[in-house]
């Protein structure tokens, strides 16, 4: 039995018999619901107006809703007019005007509609859930003509419900009325968000993405390595910080800096400018996708900046790694392989010729060290990251919702890889110690360790930690589970004209994850059965080359499908969303998005996961908390009736 204690705390909540007794039967009622929808995607760097698309427009769900819903009264056309005023109300209610008697007859239509989407998609939730959902001022009026058709044959209530629908509009009340229908379309349409890793990078705005992520109502995040990357940025590891703005300079995302950020740039552009003045930086000239063209710093100028941050990040880093022999890096101090003398650098002992040899600010004596300049400047941009106060509640969310990896409802989603060694066995890491064995999920769970111990030694002050500085490890370490790779040839990208020098060795884990005992024991491993998926994303899946999302006979998924624009010449698509109802798990294939176009994703089931009727609250995680409330709460109920609690 319960102690005691516990259960008097309880009798707070339920002071009462009757009170239990009402909870036990609305929270068995609760366990027979069928389960709700969740959405799975990955890799969103930065594509903030597809992300958000695909939101609001549950990744095509809620179109097929109303398709099923309408199908002998709407054309398509009409079908998806009516679900672009779902998905962005604000803006196509303003072609309406409300106050004008000719347009009652489509305000009354659209309201009717609404209600019809609104009892389907609700239709899987308690009624409690639903009344939580909605803005407090509506909650009645939708209560009450969510009835509608349930009283479709009482004659007396017909006109009640009229009469609601139309009061409505007399008092010009219908378009705010109209856009709470709509939002709580959306809510209810997905039921819990996995973001499995990116969000950060590439893409123009990722700073919208996170603003929406914080306000939606159940989100979960997967880190990855340009998620850990930023986040090491903003605790203050200058090496992310100099990776995170080549990054963002290098894809033309000044908006998302200054704008999204308030991270100054003026120093460095004056920096850059007079630098490199006479310099084309041909080799650093950034990638300008379509959505980034109201960026207005030119081309040449970007390059330059570009150019500044890559050189001052090679000398950073290379202290770095040289502070930390326990990385295993030391071949990466690039700037040190290089000879001056010929303008060659030697990559595992094979000398190239360098393609750029314009390197105004590195001593050769003493390569790695800034100049005054650019000490300066870097202590610029630092401050701007620290100071940043949206970048702080960024990462703090992140830290808040995120983790390496996570087990929900029998899946395990991670980002990354488990890392694993050429003979097929579990990658074996010895810890920055030495002094460990790590492999499979241990291995995860120390790296989660260290990502957290460093957040809480920023907090404490402690900025130059080994916890902080073993978050560039995270980004681009072996052993990493973010990284996946071998090594990162950053500079051999830049500087040499050699495919076979550039080469990042992807890790085992990517030719075994097609293998369907591999993945079973993956799942073992944490502690799952060989019924549960892998959820994975990080590598983009190259449909054009004949690739599938569905790996292990079903038991896995990469779920990157290229969302990024720069990824979808080579994969043919823009990304996937795997969607997980109560019946079914399926696929949807975006298509490059195009605002008002029809986005709609091609949806194809993968796996019918209730073999035997729906998969019900009671079969989940979820399922399990509520069991064990009920036990607890039946235990109350005990303590009642024997005295041993007084009621009030």
């Amino acid at each position: 039995m319960r102690d005691i204690d516990y259960l008097k705390l309880l009798s707070r909540q339920f002071p009462n018999q009757e009170k239990t007794c009402v909870e036990i039967a609305n929270l068995n009622s609760i366990l027979t619901l069928p389960k709700g929808t969740e959405f799975f995607l990955s890799d969103l760097h930065g594509e903030h107006e597809s992300f958000i698309h695909l939101l609001r427009s549950a990744s095509g769900v809620i179109r097929s809703k109303i398709k099923f819903i309408f199908r002998d009264e709407m054309s398509d056309d009409e079908i998806l007019e009516f679900a672009n005023i779902i998905y962005y109300p604000e803006e196509k209610l303003d072609t309406i005007d409300f106050s004008d008697k000719n347009t009652y007859e489509l305000q009354k239509k659209i309201i009717i509609r609404l209600i019809k989407v609104v009892k389907d998609i609700a239709s899987k939730y308690s009624k409690s859930k639903v009344r939580k959902s909605i803005k407090q001022e509506y909650v009645y009026l939708l209560d009450e003509l969510l009835l509608k058709d349930t009283d479709r044959d009482n004659v007396k209530k017909e006109f009640y419900y009229d009469e609601i629908i139309n009061t409505i509009i007399e008092i010009e009340l219908s378009k705010r009325f109209i856009i709470e229908m709509c939002h709580l379309i959306q809510k209810l349409a997905v039921d819990t968000l996995h973001i499995v890793g990116d969000i950060f990078d590439r893409g123009p705005r990722h700073d919208l993405i996170l603003d929406e992520l914080i306000n939606f109502h159940n989100v979960d995040i997967e880190w990855g390595n340009h998620d850990i990357e930023w986040m090491g940025a903003a605790l203050g590891n200058e090496t992310l910080i100099l990776n995170a703005l080549r990054i963002a300079v290098r894809y033309n995302c000044y908006d998302m800096l200054e704008d999204g950020y308030g991270i100054s740039l003026r120093a460095l552009n004056d920096f850059a400018a007079r630098i490199y003045m006479d310099d084309p930086c041909e080799l650093f000239m950034p990638k300008i996708l379509d959505e980034n063209k109201y960026d207005v710093v030119r081309p040449s100028l970007s390059a330059k900046i570009q150019k500044a941050l890559a050189i001052m990040q090679f000398k950073v880093e290379g202290q770095l790694i040289k502070r930390h022999p326990e990385y295993g890096m030391s071949n990466r101090v690039m700037l040190e392989r290089i000879d001056f003398s010929d303008f060659t650098v030697d990559v595992n002992g094979v000398k190239y010729k360098l393609m750029d040899t314009n390197f105004p600010t590195v001593d050769v004596k003493n390569p790695l060290k800034l100049s005054e300049e650019e000490e300066l400047l870097l202590k610029s941009l630092k401050a701007s990251f620290l100071h940043s106060t949206k970048l702080k509640e960024h990462i703090k969310f992140m830290y808040d919702k995120g983790s390496l990896y996570k087990i929900h409802n029998g899946n395990l989603l991670y980002h990354g890889i488990i890392p694993f060694d050429n003979d097929g066995s579990y990658a074996v890491f010895s810890g920055f110690d030495n002094n460990q064995s790590l492999s499979g999920k241990d291995l995860l769970d120390y790296f989660e360790n260290i990502i957290r111990s460093a957040n809480n030694d920023f907090k404490m002050h402690k900025y130059d930690s080994d916890n902080i500085d073993a978050m560039f490890y995270m980004w681009c370490g072996k052993f990493s589970p973010l990284f996946g790779k071998d090594t990162i040839k950053t500079f051999e990208l830049y500087f040499v004209d050699d495919k076979e020098a550039q080469v990042e060795n992807k890790n085992e884990y990517y030719k075994l994850y097609q293998d369907e005992k591999v993945v079973i024991d993956i799942l073992k491993n944490f502690g799952l059965n060989e019924t549960g998926h892998i959820i994975n994303g990080h590598v983009p899946v190259k449909v054009l080359k004949g690739e599938s999302p569905v790996k292990a006979n079903g038991r896995l998924f990469i779920i990157d499908g290229g969302m990024s624009k720069s990824y979808q010449k080579s994969t043919g698509i823009a990304g996937y969303t795997l969607i997980s109802d109560s019946v079914h798990l399926t696929i949807a294939s975006h298509k490059p998005f195009e605002k008002g176009k029809f986005n709609t994703p091609d949806i194809k089931e993968v796996e019918n996961i209730a073999k035997n009727g729906r998969i019900r609250v009671r079969d989940i995680d979820r399922g399990k908390l509520i069991k064990d409330k009920i036990e607890d709460l039946k235990e109350l109920l005990h303590a009642y009736r024997n005295g041993m609690i007084k009621e009030e």
